[in-house]
């Protein structure tokens, strides 16, 4: 109980000092995020492998939260995926490392992201 109680405190607290989920983040510096059923905070420190990602997620103060944790290199990603139900698109937010930035996307529907896969990849090609 007490762990629950200081993850959803530490929660609480970045999202009061968190940026706009579609940001650029700054070292050591909370983003919160917020999907269909779970809001969370992502941050990251500099280390010398690479920028250290943890992502936190939470479906309730009063659950257990998940964390991801990567290490990314220069043009790497992670995406975090929340399956709805059946029929309907998971949402996803991206996480990348862009020379010395880290961007997080606004979550979006992972049906959206394949239709502007499908409609960029002709243009591209007829070029």
């Amino acid at each position: 109980m007490m762990t629950r109680l200081l993850t959803a405190f530490a929660l609480w607290g970045f999202f009061l000092t968190g940026a706009s989920a579609a940001a650029e983040m700054t070292p050591g510096n909370g983003n919160s995020i917020h999907l269909p059923g779970f809001d969370g905070v992502i941050y990251y420190t500099v280390e010398q492998a690479g920028y250290r990602v943890v992502a936190t997620l939470a479906s309730g103060a009063d659950e257990l939260p998940i964390r991801f944790i990567s290490t990314l290199g220069q043009g790497q990603r992670i995406v975090i995926s929340v399956p709805q139900t059946i029929g309907q698109p998971a949402i996803e937010f991206e996480i990348l490392r862009n020379g010395d930035a880290l961007v997080v996307s606004d979550p979006i529907a992972a049906a959206t992201i394949d239709s502007m896969d499908e409609v960029a990849t002709p243009a591209a090609l007829a070029q």
